[in-house]
């Protein structure tokens, strides 16, 4: 009988929830073609059109007013995270249509990849009111009290400090793994470490104009204006952002690689093993594929609230280097061709990675969902 899997992410806009859950439903699918996974917006289904009203008001929030949207963000969802919030308004909006979403779907497994689906279905779980088995997937470097946790049965973690926090709020250990953020199984994972660069010419990918917010434009024009051409070669990702990858391509540099949107995960696998540095912003999946990849990774800015945790976390973890607007080439090859530093990113690399589960998210759901049909495929053991 074919088992069923239902993913649960929040908006359409294309982020690292959505991103993380289709590389679960890949990993899944290629281990078991037999198991079907569906992903939905709670939004969209429950409003329809109203959806991509709010995807607009809230990039627009972010860009216009990002210092009233973190302060808000962290009012409502950071402070006291140790404290059991209830979101009234939420529940009000949501419940009756996840009711109705699992009642039509009937699956066998939820996964939540987004906080609010996360809080609905534990509020439906604390009532008695569901019984199917529910995980979440946590897609940032922090959690949040939006987060539902207590009914849940499995977690998805990206780092000790969030399995840590999950035990104070009384999640048994046995039920969180470290499995970083998911990442596709077509991007491949770099065991080692890739020794001294050792170079007088480095290939940096710039990530982060998929959307059309935060300082893309403003970054390359400073790193234009002090770029050694035979030192520094750009290939900047400009995701579905037409505007800036005309603007670019304009420009006709040698040194500077406008990219098109990229749906292949392997050309993006081939990108990555060609890079020797990245240039991003603190969010959660392309963080966690550079770190897959062990390339090093550099921070120019973080918009509001998520992206101003994560690299905080990320920073205390040892794991980004953080530069400021001016000099960024002079920064960034500075630190590629130290040793004592460059050595020390690895070493923390490597201790991030030694903390992680051995197992591949996927392996681990498959083995829970299998292992409830009678199938045993042993423990999924994790590591403390």
């Amino acid at each position: 009988m074919k088992k069923n899997i239902l993913f649960l992410p929040f908006l359409q806009l294309p982020s690292g929830h959505h991103q993380a859950a289709h590389a679960l439903i890949e990993g899944i699918q290629q281990i078991n073609p037999n198991i079907q996974c569906e992903k939905v917006d709670i939004l969209a289904y429950s409003y329809g059109k109203i959806e991509s009203i709010v995807s607009k008001v809230y990039l627009n929030w972010i860009y216009v007013f990002p210092q009233i949207y973190n302060n808000l963000y962290k009012l409502l969802v950071y402070r006291r995270i140790e404290d059991n919030k209830r979101y009234r308004l939420y529940e009000w909006l949501f419940i009756p249509f996840v009711k109705k979403l699992i009642e039509d779907k009937k699956p066998d497994l939820i996964i939540c990849t987004h906080s609010l689906p996360a809080y609905i279905i534990n509020i439906l779980k604390s009532n008695n009111e569901l019984q199917i088995p529910v995980i979440n997937v946590y897609t940032d470097y922090f959690i949040h009290s939006l987060w539902g946790v207590e009914h849940i049965d499995y977690h998805f973690v990206s780092s000790v400090e969030i399995k840590e926090i999950l035990i104070k709020k009384g999640i048994q250990k046995e039920k969180v793994f470290i499995t970083g953020i998911p990442i596709h199984p077509k991007i491949s994972k770099q065991t080692k470490n890739r020794g001294l660069l050792k170079k007088t010419n480095y290939s940096i990918l710039v990530s982060g104009g998929n959307l059309g917010v935060g300082v893309l434009e403003p970054l390359l024009k400073k790193a234009s204006n002090s770029i050694d051409k035979k030192q520094l070669k750009l290939y900047v990702l400009c995701g579905k952002n037409v505007n800036l990858y005309k603007k670019l391509k304009e420009l006709n540099k040698d040194y500077l690689i406008p990219l098109k949107y990229i749906d292949c995960r392997e050309r993006m696998n081939q990108l990555y093993n060609q890079m020797d540095a990245i240039i991003t912003k603190p969010g959660g999946v392309t963080i966690s594929e550079s770190l897959f990849k062990r390339i090093p990774i550099f921070i120019i800015n973080a918009l509001p609230g998520q992206e101003e945790i994560n690299l905080e976390k990320l920073m205390n973890m040892g794991l980004v280097f953080h530069m400021e607007m001016d000099d960024i080439v002079e920064q960034l090859i500075g630190k590629l061709n130290d040793k004592k530093t460059f050595l020390d990113y690895q070493s923390q690399v490597d201790h991030y990675h030694s903390q992680l589960d051995q197992k591949d998210p996927s392996e681990i759901i498959i083995e829970y969902i299998l292992s409830k049909s009678g199938v045993d495929f042993g423990s999924c053991e994790e590591n403390d």
